[in-house]
This record gives structure tokens, C-alpha cells and sequence, in this order.
């Protein structure tokens, strides 16, 4: 388990001999927001959800196609859904549940009653094909899963592969207030239970009382790391806790206790839009509309019409998309007082011009899943768009460092390493890799290189390693080169981002074929898309007769990048 001190903003906090930069962000930090929050406030995240309801009770909670759930609705729900797990699938403290699910109103119901039950939530991306579906489970060890219907066929071709023993399945319609068409799961799946079976079931008994302690895992949020194997970040009760306080306080000086609207386009099962989104503004009493598709952006603009929203996030590419969709700028941003983007570098342009259209400013903010995630946001109450991410959030230490490991001076680029409360206990089941992934002063590197300007915020260079953001979403080109190697007719393999207006970045790779292989790209395309999700699917594909490589045979991926 990593400890943490946050030490004093008057002076630079020593960990183990080393001196780390001071706080001298802190000087910019708004008025009335604290240099700290207390972790040990709240117990556990269930708690944070707990206090809401108690003060907000008949508030609307959060929306999806026009059906509303208010707080004492995701209570009651939760609870049957907490008691069906515990009484009828033998769900106890530290299970593992996969929730593989898109923005849909189960699944705030189902990560509240998974936590009241005492386990650990497992977020599925439902776009994973059986490949990436069946690491995740194993390697979670995941007993119960919550699946959406329509994405049941990955589970049903690795089920049997995994310890999965239930799997709870979610139908569009489930907690609609309209008659919404069921439809029918993977026939091949056994032992499965509707989610709404589930809470009628559950609602005719009572949870079991369980103490969660803040050292708890909450959720277990994958990311790939720098090697491109998909590793579960573990972040405990106390880290998310002490993440939803200091985004909250952060936000606190533009953002209202149960009066903001929130616009929730990202998927909840990534970390941005769970904290941010769904936890956060839980804690604050807010109302959650939920997109179930972002990608329809029309249809977007049209759920924006009928709504007097306050607060959106989102990434570069769907502010983007969203400038460039007619009627968008027609809209009435009267109420609009947070923009919030991440997941990958807003572009100066799209912000501009977001400016233009909304009156809005966009607040750029940085963070990782292995930092519940928020590290750096530019402050809410700035009167000007400010590129870069920002200022690190309260009790979160920031250092930047070179190679051997050493501080460098302010306005000199180096790794963006970090220290504080939000910080994930380690990756599941991976010592080694926690490990390499902390300094010997305990600070987490995040693999970014960063650089202090003179006003004490922070600019993010570029990426230490070669990974590849497409549309926010991380992309490990390690990952994309090992499915393709294992197609027949190809001899050798690299992968690299080259840009992309539409989604920041597009994964291209560059193939060696056999000798006497006849390989078409639209063959390779197939073979990619049985085995990647969407997003990690290459858009450009080269055919070349050799890679560049080191004297010892490393490709050069590099050099690639420079043609």
C-alpha cells in the first residue's frame, strides 16, 4: 500500500532526503479554495452516495431518454440490487462485478448496489471484442458481470473460458418511463438473470450490513500501461473519496449545491466521466442527463435543445464535432457555466471558437485512471482561455523530474510524476509494475512530460512513451502489433499516431508481409476489427519491404514518425 503526505504549503515537502518543488501553484489557486481537503471525511464512497441522498432525497438524480431517476430512486435500487447479489448469487466483501454497460440509468443503480454490497466494481468498455473481454475478466477474476443485452455475444464467446458464474443482463428499457422493444441475449450464455428481475427480487429483502473500510478497493479501472497489457489500476474507497473532494472544492466557486444540470456524454465506465460526471456531481446534489450514443451528434443537439443545462465535459473531438453540427450554435447557453475537457489536449482553435459560439470557456484538466483521476484543472473561475492543464488540485504534490530521476528547474521540461490522496493503491495483482510505476520517494510517474511556467501552471510536452490517443481513449501500439503479428501473411509489424483532425490522433501501422503471403488491407481491416475494439482499429494501413531497426534489431518507431 502506497502512504501519502501532503505536507504544508509553506514549505517543500522532504521524502526520504529528496526535496521536492514547492507548492508556489497555490499562490494562484481562487479565492476560498482550500490548499487541502480531508480524505478522511467520508468512509467510503458509499457514504458520499448516502449523505446525497439523505440531503437531495426527491432531487432528480440523473436522466436517460427522457426518464428520470431522483435520489431516493437510485436509493431504493441500489438496495434491491445490493440484496439480490448478496442473498441470491453469494456476492460477498471483496467480489469482483463486472459492469459492462453504456450511459444508461443501471449504471449508477448498479455500481451503488455493487458497492453497498461490499465488492469491487470491474468498468467493461461494451465495445470490447470476446479478445479483450476475457483479460479483463480473468485477470479481475470477475464472478458476476451487469451486461447490456445488446453486447452479449463477446461474453458468450469466452464465457466458459472465465470464473464469470451470473451475469445480470440489462435491457434498453430497464427503468424507462416508455415501452422499449427487449431484446434477446446471446443464446449460448447460461445462468442469466434480468436486471430487472433482479431488483424486483432483491426489493422483497433487505442488504446485509457491510463495513467498508477506505482502504477498500472501489473500483478496479483498466488502463494499458506503457507495455500495452491491460493492467487494473486499484483505487480504494479513500482515493476516490478524497478525488470527488477536490474536484468538488475546485469547482465549488462556479458550481451550485443541487442546482447544476451536467450534460454526460463520455462513457461512465471511463474514469473521466465517473468521477467528474457521476460521483462529483452526486456529491454536489447535481442532475446527470445521460447519453447513451455521443456519436450521434445530431440527435445530441437535440437532447441539448429540450434542456437548460449547466455543465458539459467532454474531449477536443466531440466539442469538435459538435461546433460542426447544424442548430448547435442556435442553442440557448443562458445557463451554461462549466465546460470541462480532458482525456486528451483541447485544441487552442476548438476552444476558441467554442468561446464564440457558447460564451463559455473551456477548462482544460489532466489526470489518469491511476489517479481517480484528477491531478491538474485550470481553475473554474478564470475569465480567459488558458492552454495547458492547469493547477494541481488540493493536497496533490507535483514534480517534475529528468531521467536520473532528479527535479528539474521551473520552465525545463521532465516527467510529470505525482503524489496525493487520489493516487491508486497499486495495479491488481502486479507488484513489479507498481513498482517501475513509482519513484523510491513514492510519487506515481505518470509517463508525460510536462513543463512550469512562470504562473505555476503546468504544460503537458508530449508523451514519454509511444502511446496513442484516439478520441481521449488510450491506444497501446505493443497491443495493435501483437494481433496483427498473429495474422497469417504478415512477417512483421509497427504502429504508430499519426494526426487525425476528427479524432486528435489515428492509429496507422506499417506491415512486412511473408514472402509468399497475398495480403489485402481490406483482409487485414477484417482481422483487426474481430480482435480490436473500434477505436484501436488502424484507419491507415502501409504495405513496406523492410522496418527501420536498431543495431540490435528494435524496430524503430521513430524513424517511422519522421517519414
Amino acid at each position: 500500500m502506497i502512504c501519502f503526505d501532503t505536507g504544508t504549503p509553506s514549505e517543500p515537502t522532504r521524502y526520504f532526503g529528496t526535496t521536492t518543488m514547492q507548492r508556489n501553484w497555490l499562490a494562484s489557486y481562487p479565492s476560498g479554495v482550500p490548499h487541502d481537503i480531508d480524505p478522511d471525511s467520508h468512509r467510503s464512497v458509499v457514504e458520499i452516495f448516502d449523505r446525497a441522498i439523505a440531503r437531495f432525497g426527491r432531487a432528480p438524480a440523473f436522466n436517460s431518454m427522457g426518464s428520470t431517476l431522483c435520489y431516493d430512486d437510485l436509493d431504493r435500487n441500489a438496495d434491491a440490487l445490493a440484496a439480490f447479489l448478496q442473498h441470491e448469487l453469494g456476492v460477498r466483501k471483496g467480489d469482483r462485478i463486472a459492469v459492462m454497460l453504456p450511459n444508461l440509468l443501471q449504471y449508477p443503480v448498479s455500481i451503488l448496489g455493487i458497492l453497498r454490497a461490499g465488492a469491487t466494481v470491474v468498468n467493461v468498455n461494451p465495445l470490447y471484442t470476446p479478445r479483450e473481454l476475457l483479460h479483463q475478466l480473468n485477470d479481475a477474476e470477475v464472478s458476476v458481470i451487469v451486461i447490456f443485452s445488446a453486447v452479449t455475444p463477446a461474453l458468450a464467446e469466452v464465457a466458459a473460458e472465465t470464473g464469470v458464474r451470473h451475469v445480470v443482463i440489462a435491457q434498453l428499457g430497464d427503468l424507462l418511463a416508455l415501452e422499449v422493444p427487449k431484446s434477446d441475449p446471446d443464446p449460448r450464455l447460461t445462468n442469466t438473470v434480468a436486471f430487472e428481475y433482479a431488483l424486483a427480487r432483491g426489493a422483497q429483502m433487505s442488504p446485509l450490513s457491510v463495513t467498508t473500510d477506505p482502504e477498500d478497493i472501489a473500483f478496479l479501472q483498466y488502463t494499458g500501461g506503457t507495455t500495452g497489457v491491460s493492467k487494473g489500476a486499484a483505487l480504494t474507497h479513500r482515493n476516490i473519496v478524497a478525488n470527488i473532494l477536490q474536484t468538488a472544492t475546485w469547482l465549488l466557486p462556479k458550481a451550485g449545491e443541487g442546482e447544476e444540470v451536467v450534460i454526460t456524454p463520455l462513457p461512465l465506465y471511463h474514469i473521466f466521466a465517473l468521477t467528474v460526471n457521476c460521483l462529483v456531481f452526486v456529491h454536489l446534489g447535481g442532475y446527470n442527463v445521460l447519453i447513451a450514443d455521443p456519436r450521434d451528434l445530431p440527435g445530441l443537439v437535440k437532447v441539448l435543445s429540450g434542456i437548460r443545462f449547466s455543465v458539459i465535459t467532454g474531449v477536443n473531438t466531440l466539442y469538435n464535432g459538435l461546433l460542426h453540427t447544424p442548430g448547435f450554435g442556435d442553442l440557448d447557453f443562458s445557463t451554461l457555466k462549466l465546460t470541462i475537457g480532458g482525456g486528451a489536449a483541447v485544441q487552442k482553435s476548438v476552444a476558441e471558437r467554442w468561446e464564440q459560439v457558447t460564451g463559455g470557456l473551456v477548462l482544460e484538466g489532466y489526470g489518469l485512471s491511476e489517479t481517480s483521476p484528477v491531478l491538474c484543472v485550470n481553475p473554474a473561475t478564470q475569465e480567459q482561455y488558458q492552454p495547458g492543464i492547469g493547477l494541481p488540485v488540493p493536497s496533490t504534490h507535483v514534480s517534475l523530474r529528468n531521467a536520473n530521476g532528479e527535479e528539474v528547474a521551473p520552465g525545463e521540461v521532465g516527467e510529470l510524476c505525482a503524489k496525493g490522496p487520489q493516487v491508486m493503491a497499486g495495479y491488481w495483482r502486479r507488484p513489479d509494475a507498481t513498482r517501475d510505476a513509482m519513484t523510491a520517494d513514492g510519487f506515481f510517474r505518470t509517463g508525460d512530460l510536462a513543463k512550469l511556467n512562470k504562473e505555476g501552471r503546468f504544460c503537458i510536452v508530449d508523451r514519454k512513451k509511444d502511446m496513442i490517443l484516439v478520441s481521449g481513449f488510450n491506444v497501446y501500439p505493443n497491443e495493435v502489433e501483437d494481433v496483427i503479428a498473429s495474422c497469417t501473411g504478415v512477417l512483421e509489424v509497427a504502429c504508430i499516431g499519426v494526426p487525425n483532425e476528427k479524432s486528435g490522433e489515428a492509429v496507422k501501422v506499417f506491415i512486412v508481409r511473408n514472402p509468399e503471403a497475398i495480403l489485402s488491407e481490406t483482409e487485414l481491416e477484417a482481422y483487426c476489427r474481430a480482435n480490436l475494439a473500434g477505436y484501436k482499429v488502424p484507419k491507415h494501413y502501409a504495405f513496406v519491404s523492410a522496418l527501420p531497426k536498431s543495431p540490435v534489431g528494435k524496430i524503430l518507431r521513430r524513424e517511422l514518425r519522421d517519414l
